[in-house]
């Protein structure tokens, strides 16, 4: 997929504005790594990486 890195990017700054703005704990961020790491060991990794382009895509369409 070629948006990978665009997108890390793009949830990384949402991640660094929810800890900056909204009282994100650091314990949060751990919790939300381990998920997203251990998420994309599942079977389920490549729907989500399906849905995440055709989303990207109908975006860039508009």
């Amino acid at each position: 997929m070629e948006v990978s890195v665009p997108v890390v990017v793009i949830l990384g700054a949402v991640v660094w504005v929810a800890w900056r703005y909204m009282g994100l704990r650091g314990w949060h961020i751990v919790v939300c790594l381990l998920f997203g790491f251990f998420l994309a060991a599942t079977s389920v990794a490549p729907e989500i990486r399906r849905l995440v382009s055709l989303l990207v895509q109908s975006v860039s369409q508009h």
